[in-house]
């Protein structure tokens, strides 16, 4: 049986009236059913109490992009300038869905807002605007979104880790991704380990040193490209992998929890 991956969604106003919609970009609608191998199920921005009842049913969570930012809230920082969308629900929700299922093996994929939300959930800061910054370098969306090749031209090399993941995947120590975030990693969370950088410092992908599972972020979109990058897509192939392994090893020892009861 398909694995079932959780993808997180986000409050989005729809229609004339404006009347809120949890959502998620088909993108990784189609990367679950494609690369990951797994039946998709979209998660609402329905606040605390989802995680418990919904992870004992899933095989793999999937922390998706978007264009609104983590609330400085979360992390102590100053309020963010006027105008920067903010999505109170899917703090409420992603936060702490992120601890819970890393307590609990579950494996786990962020991407770029995900990305941001994984660091933050274990006790990271974020910067907000990093074009801001001196010395670093504008890793901001294009104004022209219309563009499909905007999301998936390659805007700047990362320089990975050796004996990471990615670079496990790539063959070699340095790749070249798409990057369209303003937010990014400032005080990385102390259960983070930093794999791969920008170069003007900016890490780019984490592993959460003490999972008991795989549990990854990346801050580039991998979902935009896989059918024609192969980091892509054997990224979520190893997602997919995780995913399904997860999966026997909790339907193997349900039967023996069963008989201990």
């Amino acid at each position: 049986m398909k694995p079932l991956i959780g993808i997180s969604c986000c409050v989005k106003a729809f229609g004339i009236f404006a009347t809120p919609n949890h959502a998620a970009s088909d993108s990784y609608v189609r990367v679950v059913l494609g690369p990951v191998g797994g039946i998709p199920v979209l998660l609402p921005a329905a606040g605390e109490a989802l995680a418990p009842g919904i992870l004992p049913r899933l095989d793999g969570l999937i922390l998706t992009g978007s264009r609104s930012n983590v609330c400085p809230e979360h992390y102590q920082g100053p309020p963010h300038a006027e105008g920067t969308p903010e999505d109170h629900a899917r703090d409420a929700t992603t936060l702490p869905l992120i601890r819970a299922a890393i307590a609990a093996g579950v494996p786990l994929l962020a991407i770029c807002r995900g990305f941001q939300e994984l660091n933050v959930a274990l006790g990271g800061s974020l910067d907000q605007r990093i074009q801001d910054l001196p010395g670093r370098i504008d890793h901001s969306t294009p104004s022209d979104q219309r563009l499909p090749r905007i999301r998936v031209a390659k805007a700047h090399g990362v320089r990975l880790q050796p004996g990471s993941l990615v670079a496990d995947l790539a063959g070699r120590t340095e790749i070249a991704v798409n990057s369209l975030h303003n937010q990014g990693i400032a005080q990385l969370a102390p259960r983070l380990a930093a794999e791969a950088w920008a170069p003007d410092g900016t890490i780019e992908a984490v592993r959460v040193k003490d999972a008991p599972g795989f549990a990854y972020g990346v801050q580039w979109h991998p979902e935009y490209d896989w059918e024609r990058d192969a980091v892509s897509r054997t990224l979520f192939e190893r997602f997919g992998e995780a995913c399904i392994a997860w999966a026997r090893r909790r339907d193997a020892a349900a039967p023996l929890a069963q008989a201990a009861e």
